[in-house]
């Protein structure tokens, strides 16, 4: 049987999250800002999703009326515009961005 640690959690009124501190003032700005983190990770989903919706229908519309599976001029702008904003990491997260509204190439 594992022992849990003892000086290292804190925990809210249900008792489940951990926080990883003693001191209850800690405990307590982590957990506020916990939840502003998951109202950000719950809008970046739902922002996610639409992206992606959208983007499989602008290659649905593209190649219906003859055109292109991909732009190849439109993804190089998306994926500089991550890049700028992002540094080296937004490159990588450019490149699931367009995976999820195009699928993998």
């Amino acid at each position: 049987m594992l022992e849990q640690p003892t000086n290292s959690a804190a925990t809210d009124t249900s008792g489940t999250t951990q926080t990883g501190t003693d001191s209850p003032e800690a405990a307590q700005r982590i957990l506020a800002m916990r939840d502003r983190i998951n109202e950000i990770d719950n809008a970046l989903i739902a922002l996610w999703q639409e992206r992606a919706s959208l983007s499989q229908q602008v290659g649905a519309t593209r190649v219906a009326s003859g055109g292109t599976r991909l732009v190849l001029s439109r993804e190089r702008e998306i994926l500089d515009k991550f890049r700028t904003a992002l540094g080296a990491d937004g490159t990588q997260l450019a490149l699931l961005v367009l995976r999820a509204g195009r699928g993998p190439l």
